[in-house]
């Protein structure tokens, strides 16, 4: 495939840093935007410099025009429907978090993947970003042996930009998602660098707080797995709007130990999220003859082009679409997330949730490669959202779904109105989906 791709972007507001990474690469061109703001749509045909794109505000319409491949960017309870729908029609696909919503939608999903023949990438950021590659590339050298233990955290107080999150809209996603719904930033990076598949999970949630509530979010504060992967190995994954941000990934094996930097270890809070791109390895090649280990910092971002390290998320945001776009071109060890490793990161999420309501049972996570498997799962809706769940509906909470008067939504509305002007923000953050 000597000529560039051709790609469509659906979402605008989140789909801004795709369409950034695209025109860094000189072999990508992007065709075709679709949101359903008008007035997006007009911030990037104004700002085109005459560029031949098309703008749509119907995505029916949108995935039947000229072009290989799609980047969904929308509502992340809403990837599986339009992955499915772009897979049919004949383009590839990079899906932002998270992958589905039920397990009928993995069903489905899988499926679609399998008849299509096409590229199904999920775009889990975090399985990229320096630390967390570096990790990947050491482990699979048998730097640490086998995995043993890892411990992962995505902490993120949304509170002071939950109006620009949400637009004050009560069936807003994140209002109604349960405490372990947003796993994949935690998780990933762990499945990813070891490869291995989750077996079974039990998961806690945290409590409803006064933060969450006056924001009108209904679900618990924070949600934790607890994750036996096929080895025996064991992932503590926490994640959620906790006071302080964290974002950190620990791992031990046979051999040693590797983790990258705290973001409060120099005593400050590192907002640029440098102490992602700061690894520390503990390792021997005895098995437990510590005395000799040895020890070693290794900054993973030397040699990493400048503008690609500028890139969102301390540049993963570049090497999920640029890796994608590699496997399009038929490069076989692009390192992609594929539609079964993207439910390995997710299912354990949505399967502690269900623990948590039956007082923290472990349960089995479904292997979807497994095609007899499927059957069991092939109807169920189980979710927090109305207009999917049906007579499976959620709870978002384990202690029940709580009423928020109506005047929290109409609050976060001003809110939103006053820093985004009215929801017609140039700024991409004051949209985020």
């Amino acid at each position: 495939m000597a000529s560039k791709i051709k790609l469509g972007i659906f979402g605008a507001y989140r789909g801004v840093s795709s369409i950034e990474c695209c025109n860094y690469l000189e072999d990508v061109e992007i065709v075709a935007i679709c949101d359903k703001s008008e007035y997006a749509l007009n911030s990037y045909r104004k700002n085109s410099c005459g560029a031949n794109i098309a703008f749509y505000n119907d995505y029916d319409e949108f995935v039947k025009h000229d072009m290989d491949a799609i980047v969904l960017a929308n509502h992340a309870n809403e990837h599986a429907p339009f992955a499915i729908k772009a897979l049919k029609s004949g383009k590839h696909v990079l899906s932002e978090v998270v992958p589905v919503q039920t397990m009928k939608e993995a069903v489905e999903l899988v499926e679609a993947v399998e008849t299509s023949g096409k590229i199904y990438a999920y775009g889990e950021n975090y399985c990229y970003i320096p630390a967390v590659s570096e990790m990947k590339k050491l482990y699979r050298e048998n730097k640490i042996g086998e995995f043993e233990y890892g411990e992962c955290e995505y902490i993120h107080n949304c509170e002071a930009i939950w109006p620009s999150l949400t637009y004050g809209e009560e069936s807003h996603w994140r209002n109604n998602m349960y405490s372990t719904f947003y796993c994949t930033h935690s998780i990933g990076p762990i499945i990813h660098i070891t490869g291995l598949r989750p077996i079974k999970v039990n998961g806690l949630e945290g409590t409803k707080t006064e933060r969450r509530l006056r924001t009108g979010a209904k679900g618990g504060a924070f949600g934790i797995e607890m994750i036996t992967l096929e080895n025996g190995g064991i992932i503590k994954s926490i994640h959620g709007g906790l006071y302080k941000n964290s974002t950190w990934y620990s791992i031990y094996g046979s051999l040693g130990r590797m983790e990258c930097g705290r973001e409060d270890a120099d005593g400050i809070s590192t907002s640029d999220n440098s102490h992602l791109s700061k690894l520390y390895i503990t390792y021997d090649e005895f098995s437990g003859g510590y005395e000799t280990g040895k020890w070693e910092f290794i900054n993973p971002t030397e040699g990493i082009d400048d503008t690609v390290a500028s890139f969102g998320h301390n540049g993963s945001d570049f090497y999920s679409i640029n890796n994608f776009i590699e496997k399009i071109r038929g490069n076989e060890d692009a390192d992609i997330i594929d539609v079964y490793e993207a439910l390995d990161i997710f299912l354990p999420g949505m399967f502690a949730y269900r623990s948590i309501l039956e007082d923290g049972k472990a349960m089995s996570i479904p292997n979807l490669r497994d095609i007899k498997e499927r059957d069991k799962w092939r109807n169920d809706t189980a979710c927090t959202d109305d207009a999917i769940a049906g007579n499976m509906i959620l709870p978002t909470i384990s202690t029940g779904t709580p009423d928020i008067e109506p005047e929290i939504y109409e609050y976060m509305k001003l809110l939103w109105e006053d820093d985004c002007g009215d929801g017609e923000s140039e700024d991409a953050s004051c949209n985020n989906i």
